[in-house]
Formats: structure tokens, sequence, C-alpha cells
């Protein structure tokens, strides 16, 4: 069976691509790291250690953007990028999941 088609990203600066590409690294480690959903310490750890590079380079797309005048991000245009890279599923591994009881 073929894999269905995903819808084509939208038309992004190099900046605001580096961004969402760097804001997707930051959510899945802290996905890694979310106490709520369980786990091995050292996975945590590993993504706690990752951190700090990959939220530098979140802060250094952003800087980027707002040298080259790129003063406003377009929300509807980065939203429809997050959701077509699986945006949505993703930052729900940050959250808090709903109590089982």
């Amino acid at each position: 069976m073929p894999t269905p088609e995903l819808p084509p990203l939208p038309a992004l600066t190099r900046a605001e691509g580096e961004l969402i590409d760097r804001y997707l690294e930051v959510l899945d480690l802290l996905g890694r790291i979310n106490p709520a959903r369980g786990g091995h310490t050292y996975g945590g750890l590993r993504a706690a250690q990752a951190l700090a590079s990959r939220a530098a380079g979140l802060r250094d797309a952003l800087a980027l953007m707002h040298e080259r005048g790129e003063s406003e991000l377009h929300g509807g245009t980065l939203g429809r990028a997050l959701r077509t890279l699986d945006g949505e599923r993703r930052a729900r591994l940050v959250s808090v999941p709903p109590d089982d009881t």
C-alpha cells in the first residue's frame, strides 16, 4: 500500500525553516525529558544535556531572522509548517498526559 502524500510545506525563508527545525528539535528533547511520561533517567539526562545546544540553535535562528529584518513571525504560515512536520503530536509529548484514574 503506498504511503499517503504529505501536504507540501508552505514557502518559508531559509531562516524560518531553520527556526522550525530548531523548535521541533527542542520539542522532541523536552518530550523525552517529560517526567510525567515515565521512562529512564539516563534517557532524560541525555536529552537534557542536548537541550542546551539545541536551545542555542533556536536562539541563533531567531537572532538571524531579527538581523535580516524579519521582525514578525507569521503564525499561520509557520503553524502550517509545524502541522506538516507533525508538530502537534510532538508538542503533545511535552504536556502532562491526562490522569488515568
